[in-house]
């Protein structure tokens, strides 16, 4: 079976351990306590093909930024989480983004699965991030986005559902330590010399 490593990023409190939790035992837990860092597994069928996902939930590592760095080399894909709520949330992603193409080395950000999410549309009215901008990020990332809330269970199937998706689109996406393709070999490079 294809194993597929997932990490969640995303600034503290945006709903991480919540979304991820809801989608492996279908729970909702209101508080959380992070350790550094906590990985769940879950067998599934995606398109009709069976995978394991190990997903790690970075919740509890936003004072461990070296942490990352490992992160980002071990996954897959990546699911970039902010909270509707919390436009703070919403602007560093970008920074994380960034750090994920370079730890990754991507000559191309789409060689790179990234989906955006947006938790906690059950409590809309204290939105700060609309869905248009959201959707715009998306759009100039060239990367899926969705909506989601973990407390009602909206959209977070989805979520991972879409960024397996798009580690298969990726030929298995970047695996551990940049490197490409589903068997984790590398894609050949032309090197000129001027």
């Amino acid at each position: 079976m294809e194993t597929i490593q997932l990490v969640v990023f995303g600034s503290g409190g945006v709903g991480k351990s919540a979304l991820t939790i809801q989608f492996v035992q279908g729970l909702f837990i209101d508080f959380y306590d992070p350790t550094i860092e906590d990985c769940f597994r879950r067998a599934l069928q995606v398109d009709e093909q069976p995978c394991l996902l190990e997903i790690i939930d970075t919740a509890g590592t936003e004072q461990f930024t070296a942490l990352y760095d490992m992160y980002m080399k071990r996954g897959q894909g990546f699911l970039l989480v902010y909270s509707v709520t919390s436009k703070n949330s919403f602007d560093e992603l970008a920074e994380r983004r960034e750090q994920i193409l370079h730890v990754k080395g991507a000559a191309d950000e789409r060689d790179v699965p990234i989906v955006l999410v947006g938790n906690k549309i059950d409590i809309d009215y204290e939105r700060e991030v609309t869905t248009d901008e959201g959707r715009k990020l998306a759009n100039e990332w060239r990367c899926p986005f969705l909506e989601t809330s973990a407390k009602i269970a909206h959209n977070v199937d989805e979520a991972f559902y879409t960024l397996v998706r798009e580690v298969r689109r990726t030929a298995g996406g970047l695996g551990a330590g940049g490197q490409h393709g589903a068997h984790g070999k590398a894609r050949r490079k032309k090197c000129v010399i001027l």
